[in-house]
């Protein structure tokens, strides 16, 4: 069973903050060899909420929501280890993302841009496709949003 937490930047230890930045880079950069500038800015806005999962010590699964200028909330980086998918981690770190939504802006569209193969999995969860496929890092993508 895995423990859900969610900061800040402000509040963030430098120990979690290395172990999501490790999922991160280990996921995205290594193993899907997208080469795009992951320390963005975005994380140390004030706004932003980061929500991870930890098993045992292991951080194993990790999610940034950020707020954009039209009072969106932006669901991005969601990534989960080798070792902790197809377990029901996403599922339950989506659902603590979505709740961090709730809880800072309960009225606000929750938008993200999924790769094309888990359109289905976030329809699961109550996204609906918003817009055309568009490739980014040589990954397919689909813009989705959830609410009004």
């Amino acid at each position: 069973m895995v423990r859900l937490q969610r900061a800040r930047f402000a509040e963030l230890d430098a120990p979690t903050l290395h172990d999501l930045v490790r999922l991160r880079l280990d996921v995205f950069v290594v193993e899907q060899q997208c080469p795009y500038e992951e320390l963005d800015g975005r994380d140390t806005e004030p706004d932003t909420v980061h929500v991870w999962a930890r098993d045992g010590g292991a951080l194993v699964a990790y999610l940034r929501v950020v707020a954009e200028p039209d009072g969106r909330r932006r669901i991005g980086r969601v990534c989960v280890s080798t070792s902790h998918r197809g377990r029901g981690v996403a599922a339950e770190l989506m659902a603590e993302g979505l709740a961090a939504c709730r809880d800072h802006a309960p009225e606000a569209t929750v938008v993200l841009d999924a790769q094309v193969y888990l359109v289905g999995w976030y329809e699961r969860l109550g996204f609906d496709v918003d817009g055309d496929e568009f490739v980014e890092d040589g990954i397919p993508h689909r813009p989705m949003r959830r609410g009004s």
